[in-house]
């Protein structure tokens, strides 16, 4: 259940964190147009290099749009969007504890309302996963941490598809703990509190392996060892997870507003400028060399210039 309070309180703790690293991020990116790459998904496409061989005409491999990460995004975002609509709770956090408190005996009415919170929670879990699991939405946080730090985009970005993977940028894991948490700590210590609070690895992998239990209103994680400093929650509470979600939301609010921010900020720049707007392309080799991108207006989008 989402509850309206719960997510009022979260985005006045989180939204202006996030919002102010934008400013920050103008001022200390390396080319003007690193924050517009990120909104327009600058990705390296290598199979391109091959209709170069075959074609008189050469294709760049340093592509902008969609992508296979886009679409997957919005195939998820679709499934997250309809359970916000569908679930807000038609009362508060905290009338809802006062609910439960207040249940006496009436053993039926408790059942009923746990039956709720827990198939609810097994379908939050799922939204949860796809939040933390979702390649765009990586590769974003991973981009704009970079741009905080002042280094060049990354076109060369790559999730791990298998252990062995040597051409990757990390691990979804530890993309999100140590080149996206952990380099906030300096630049944003309330948002880097807010992640350490709300992505870990060990709940991740027990939603993903359904290694999980429900016993009163508590989550029992199956993966709880006393030997593995990283596996140390043994359960969490319903509130616990309330507020795990909440945070959750508010992040993937706060992830779409930014890119809606930063579209806006760079149409508007371009106004005295034909539209047009340089980008750079940053090599393996550190190679940099500019490329041109045009807004058009009728469609709120971006292109290569022709």
């Amino acid at each position: 259940m989402i509850f309206e309070d719960k997510l009022n309180e979260k985005h006045r703790l989180i939204a202006h964190e996030i919002e102010s690293l934008l400013p920050m991020a103008w001022n200390k990116q390396q080319h003007v147009g690193d924050l517009l790459l990120i909104h327009i998904n600058g990705f390296f496409e290598p199979t391109t290099l091959t209709f170069n061989q075959t074609t008189e005409t050469q294709f760049n491999p340093h592509m902008i749009g969609p992508g296979q990460e886009g679409h997957s995004y919005y195939a998820h975002y679709k499934y997250i969007n309809g359970y916000r609509k569908r679930n807000i709770a038609k009362i508060t956090h905290s009338d809802y504890l006062k609910k439960i408190n207040s249940i006496g005996n009436n053993y039926d009415l408790e059942e009923e309302l746990l039956s709720h919170e827990e198939r609810s929670i097994q379908e939050e879990m799922l939204i949860y996963l796809k939040f933390w699991e979702t390649d765009l939405i990586i590769k974003t946080l991973y981009q704009l941490v970079r741009v905080l730090h002042g280094e060049p985009y990354d076109w060369y970005f790559k999730i791990c598809s298998y252990n062995r993977d040597k051409d990757c940028t990390g691990s979804r894991q530890d993309i999100i703990r140590l080149l996206v948490r952990d380099k906030l700590q300096t630049i944003s210590p309330a948002l880097y509190k807010v992640l350490l609070d709300t992505y870990n690895t060990q709940l991740r992998n027990a939603i993903a392996h359904s290694s999980y239990y429900f016993l009163g209103r508590s989550i029992h994680l199956n993966n709880f060892s006393e030997s593995d400093k990283y596996s140390q929650i043994s359960s969490l509470s319903f509130d616990d997870w309330i507020d795990i979600f909440h945070n959750t939301l508010i992040l993937y609010n706060e992830f779409i507003h930014i890119g809606q921010l930063i579209n806006q900020h760079y149409a508007k720049i371009v106004t005295v400028s034909n539209n047009v707007m340089e980008i750079q392309i940053t090599e393996k080799s550190n190679k940099q060399y500019p490329l041109y991108v045009e807004y058009r207006k009728e469609w709120n989008d971006w292109k290569y210039v022709s």
